[in-house]
Order: structure tokens, then sequence, then C-alpha cells
């Protein structure tokens, strides 16, 4: 069954706490990113594991081997569910990223391999890495780089789960955001029945809840479908509903 995880995409600790108070179990998993881990630090983090939630750690580390795998084994003794590392710090980066968490004291976190950010369509990767390729091919060999390396999983949009699943396997885990309910009146139809909420969006590459779960994604980040709603426990049983299971 594909999970639920919140991004808290909020300006503070407190904030974070109120979601937490009044969301609870209704989702699976509850995401930390680097702009509210900069605001609250891991003592938000120690509080969310305290009172029993499973947290996703997404600070995205890139650096030389050696910092990231420091990086890694201070993230573990938060005993959050899992974190991620960028594919293009490289193979030594990834592997010391994959050995760190293999050693930790508390649990061990899955450790997750960013490929191909969600707001880069072709045109940006052909700026960043002065190439002509599909993103899809991108994000198969970063993937592939990512399993080679001891990573227990990746992170690519919707569109890409079906390149990961053939490429590396049922067991290599698959975490995707750019998730969008589609609602009538908030969307723009893109190819393959795949939405944009809105114009503000910062995602490029998205699919619905029901489309990244055929896909075969283990877990779909959601954050403005949640948070945008008039009603966001409605919005959370409507992805249930979409995923074909029940709420928590």
């Amino acid at each position: 069954m594909t999970r639920i995880v919140l991004a808290l995409n909020v300006g503070s600790g407190k904030e974070a706490l109120t979601m937490l108070d009044r969301i609870g179990n209704k989702v699976d998993v509850y995401k930390i990113g680097i702009d509210l881990f900069a605001t609250a630090g891991p003592d938000l983090v120690r509080e969310f594991v305290r009172r029993g939630t499973e947290v996703f750690l997404d600070l995205k580390y890139s650096d030389i081997p050696s910092v990231v795998g420091k990086a890694v084994e201070a993230a573990s003794e938060l005993n959050v569910t899992m974190l991620t590392v960028h594919t293009m710090g490289g193979p030594a980066m990834l592997e010391q990223a994959a050995a760190a968490a293999a050693r930790a004291k508390g649990r061990k976190p899955l450790i997750l391999g960013v490929t191909v950010l969600t707001s880069i369509d072709e045109v940006a990767l052909e700026r960043i890495s002065g190439l002509r390729q599909p993103v899809a091919e991108r994000v198969r060999g970063l993937a592939i780089l990512a399993k080679e390396s001891g990573c227990d999983g990746a992170v690519c949009s919707p569109r890409e789960i079906p390149v990961l699943r053939q490429e590396c396997g049922r067991e290599f885990v698959v975490v995707t955001p750019g998730i969008r309910l589609g609602r009538a009146g908030t969307r723009s139809e893109l190819p393959g029945n795949s939405v944009m909420s809105h114009a503000k969006d910062d995602q490029a590459r998205t699919m619905t809840p029901a489309e990244a779960a055929q896909a075969g994604a283990d877990y779909i980040v959601v954050g403005r479908p949640i948070y945008d709603a008039p009603n966001p426990m409605v919005a959370i049983a409507e992805i249930r509903a979409q995923l074909g299971g029940t709420s928590g």
C-alpha cells in the first residue's frame, strides 16, 4: 500500500506541532525539510519522534563523502524513518551515507537518493548539465547509481516511477513528490492525465495520487493539496480513497 507523507510547509516548529495535533495519524509520515529544520532544528524532530510519529528528514545532503557520512550519523541518532542525499554528490558520497546509516546507534534510516527535482524540466536540465537529455534518462542513471552505491531508494517525480521500477526492482523504495489532486477549477491538464494545480506551482512533473500509486510509488509526498483544501481531513480521505485504503 502506498503511504502518505505530509510535507510540513510551515514557518515554525509551533505551527508544525499544531499540524501534528490536528492531523495525527491520519497521514503515515511527516516530512521536515531544510526550511523548517533551519528554523526549528533537531529538537522538533525529536518531539515528533517522541510523540510516536515517523519522520522523513529531507535535508538533501551533498558534500564531500566524509562530511555527509558524519551528517548521516548525526541524523540517524534522531531515529528518523528516512533521509535524503543528493545523487549528484557521486558514488563515494552515496556509499559513505549508506555505510553511516548501517552504523546507526538508533533506528536505521532509509537512505534516499534525490535524482532530478520535480521543479526541473528538460530545458532547465540542459542548462544545468550542458547536455540535451530527457529527464527520465537522467533520473534512470542517477537511480541506478544510488542503488549500486547502497542507497535504499530514490526520490523522483511520479513520471519516472516506471523507469525506477524497471531498472531498480520492487524492493528499491520509491518516494515521489509532485502529487496533485486535480480538483475541478484548480488544474490544467498535462499529458498522461497528470495535473498542475495552479500558476504558482513550482512542480513541473506531477500526477494524481491514484496515478502515482498505480505506477508503483511506495510513498507520496503531499503538501498543497492538503494545506489548500477547505477541509484538510477531507482532502486526506480523498487521497486515501484514491490509494485504495482507509485513513488511520
